[in-house]
């Protein structure tokens, strides 16, 4: 498998062929173990160092994200309004290991990462590696299990991590 990790390019019939084959393959073998927005949250603050975006240059961005996304929508609680967290990854510490593994069109950009709390969404600008790292740690819900594309990347973010393994040695839901 190619190197397939936070969609930057135009999609080819060869990709989508690549992530039907992979998902067939590897959807069998995988259980719902979608983590929560707060989970998230404490994982990308508990491992990076960060500094809190002001609200409300983050909050907007983030729920339309959610809300203009039918797929995000639905993940949405019946009555509740988009609550986000927006951070900067601090170069220093454990997110200095980010910006020096940054892609080549993000060099030199700020790392920006988001949580919206009651969907699991989350964004972030400015580091593939981050983006595939929270994909991977987020985890798949039983609709997510049924898209192709998502169990394909959610696929090979584990690769990624090395973690592959260890989620299909799980027998049942975490």
């Amino acid at each position: 498998m190619g190197n397939q990790h936070m969609l930057t390019h135009k999609v080819s019939p060869e990709m989508i062929r690549e992530w039907k084959d992979t998902s067939a393959t590897y959807r069998p073998s995988l259980h719902p173990n979608k983590k929560t927005g707060p989970e998230i949250l404490a994982y990308l603050t508990g491992k990076y160092p960060v500094r809190e975006l002001p609200a409300d240059s983050i909050i907007e961005v983030i729920s339309d994200n959610v809300l203009l996304n039918d797929c995000n929508a639905r993940k949405m609680p019946a009555g509740k309004t988009p609550e986000a967290a927006g951070f900067f990854i601090e170069n220093t510490g454990a997110g200095k290991h980010l910006y020096e593994n940054q892609d080549e069109f993000f060099r030199g950009r700020s790392i920006i990462a988001g949580v919206e709390l009651h969907s699991a969404y989350f964004m972030v600008e400015g580091s593939s590696q981050l983006w595939d790292e929270l994909f991977a740690f987020r985890g798949l819900d039983e609709e997510d299990l049924a898209n192709y594309y998502l169990v394909a990347e959610y696929v090979a973010c584990l690769r990624r991590f090395d973690l592959l393994d260890r989620i299909l040695a799980r027998k049942t839901p975490e």
